[in-house]
C-alpha cells in the first residue's frame, strides 16, 4: 500500500502532531464528579493513547471534538470502537491514518464482510469512518480527494416487524412486574424508543395531558412530544405510586443513573418467556413498530405519524404504510367500490393535498409531474 492519494506530505513523518487545542478544553473535573458522557470519552481516549498507533492524537482531537459539541455518549463510544478497530486493521494490513489510501477502504469492509457481520452493521461503521476522515479533511490533514468516489453498499430494504395483537396480548398477560408492566406499555402506546423512554425523567411528564416531552432526540437531535393511552396511563400510575420519590429518571438503575439497555431488555426477555414467545425475536424495538402499524391500520395520516415517531425523513415512515397489509386490503376494497358504482365520490377517500406536498418535497412523485387530482 503505497498509494498516498489526497494525503499531505508533512503529515506522514512520525513526529507530526496536529495543532492541538487549548489543554483547559481537556482538563478533568475532580475525581468523582465525572459525567457518565466524560467517562466515555477519558475511557476510548486512554485506550487510542495507548495504542501508540500513527495518528493517535488525530483520533482523540476528534473524540473531544465530538465531547465539545456535545454528541451524545453512545455516537462518542461507538466512535471510538469503530475508528480503533480501523487503525488495528490498517496496522495489520502496514498502512496507517497517516499513509491512508482508497483501497484501504474496500479492504476493510472485506474484512468486515468475512466475519459475518450484516450490511447495515458495516454501513454504520463506514459512516463512523467518513465522518473522521471528512474532520481530517477540514483539518487540511488529508485533502477531499481520498473521499471520492465513496464506497456505497446496497442496503437490504428490511420492512420493521411488528408483533401481531395475540402475541402483544399474551405478552402483557405474562408481565409479573409494575414496573416492566409500565415500561412495556410505555413503549407500545408512545412509540418511543428505548433511549428516549429510558431517558425520560419524572419533570418531562405531563399527567394531566398524558404525554411526555422529549426534549432531545436519541438519534436527531430534535425534540418532540408523545402522548399516551388510557391503559397506559393505569399503569405509569402504578408505577408512581410505589417507584422510589428521590429518584429522578422514570426507569432507575443503581444510584442516580437509568435503566440500563440490558436491564429494559430483561423485562421484555422475561415476558417473553412466560408467554412461551422467546424464539420469535421480539424486542422492545418491536414494541415501536407494532406501534407505528397499529396507527397506519387505524387510519392517521402518514405525515402526523412521522412526527410522533421523530423521523427526519418521511420515507422512514413509509415504511410502515408498505408494510401495513390490512391497510392496503382495506384501500383495495374501498376503491373497487368506486369503481364498480362507476366513478361515483367517495369524499372521505380523495387524495389529501397536504400529504402530496410532503411527498412533492421529497420528490416521492418525482415521476408524476401532473397533480393528482383531488
Amino acid at each position: 500500500m503505497t498509494e498516498t492519494t489526497g494525503i499531505r506530505q508533512n503529515v506522514l513523518t512520525p513526529d507530526y502532531h496536529p495543532t492541538a487545542p487549548s489543554r483547559s478544553c481537556f482538563l478533568q473535573p475532580a475525581s468523582g464528579s465525572l459525567p457518565y458522557k466524560r467517562k466515555i470519552l477519558d475511557r476510548w481516549t486512554t485506550r487510542i493513547s495507548a495504542s501508540s498507533l500513527p495518528g493517535n492524537q488525530l483520533v482523540t482531537a476528534y473524540l473531544h471534538d465530538k465531547y465539545i459539541k456535545n454528541l451524545s455518549s453512545r455516537t462518542i463510544d461507538h466512535a471510538g470502537a469503530v475508528i480503533l478497530a480501523f487503525m488495528h486493521f490498517l496496522s495489520r494490513e502496514g498502512s496507517t491514518i497517516l499513509a491512508l489510501t482508497r483501497s484501504d477502504f474496500s479492504a476493510f469492509v472485506e474484512k468486515e464482510q468475512d466475519r459475518g457481520l450484516k450490511p447495515v452493521s458495516i454501513i454504520c461503521h463506514l459512516r463512523v469512518i467518513y465522518a473522521f476522515i471528512a474532520y481530517l479533511v477540514d483539518q487540511e490533514v488529508i485533502a477531499k480527494e481520498i473521499m471520492k468516489p465513496k464506497i456505497r453498499i446496497q442496503e437490504p430494504d428490511a420492512l420493521p416487524k411488528a408483533i401481531p395483537q395475540e402475541d402483544i396480548e399474551r405478552i402483557l398477560d405474562a408481565i409479573a412486574s409494575v414496573r416492566d408492566r409500565a415500561l412495556i406499555m410505555l413503549l407500545l402506546r408512545t412509540g418511543m424508543r428505548i433511549g428516549e423512554l429510558l431517558g425520560v425523567k419524572l419533570g418531562d411528564i405531563i399527567l394531566h395531558d398524558q404525554k411526555i416531552l422529549l426534549y432531545v432526540g436519541a438519534k436527531n437531535y430534535e425534540g418532540r412530544e408523545v402522548y399516551y393511552s388510557a391503559d397506559a396511563e393505569q399503569a405509569l400510575k402504578q408505577w408512581l405510586r410505589i417507584r422510589d420519590k428521590t429518584r429522578r429518571y422514570l426507569f432507575y438503575g443503581r444510584s442516580d443513573k437509568p435503566l440500563s439497555y440490558v436491564s429494559a431488555w430483561n423485562a421484555m426477555r422475561k415476558a417473553l418467556e412466560r408467554a412461551g414467545l422467546l424464539d420469535m425475536g421480539y424486542s422492545p424495538h418491536s414494541l415501536r413498530h407494532t406501534f407505528a402499524t397499529e396507527m397506519i391500520n387505524a387510519g392517521m395520516r402518514v405525515e402526523v405519524l412521522q412526527q410522533i415517531l421523530g423521523h427526519q425523513d418521511i420515507e422512514m415512515t413509509l415504511r410502515y404504510a408498505r408494510l401495513s397489509d390490512k391497510r392496503r386490503e382495506e384501500d383495495y376494497y374501498r376503491a373497487m367500490a368506486i369503481i364498480t358504482r362507476k366513478g361515483e365520490s367517495d369524499e372521505p377517500y380523495r387524495v389529501s393535498t397536504a400529504l402530496q406536498k410532503v411527498f412533492e418535497e421529497k420528490k416521492l412523485l418525482s415521476s408524476h409531474k401532473k397533480k393528482l387530482p383531488e
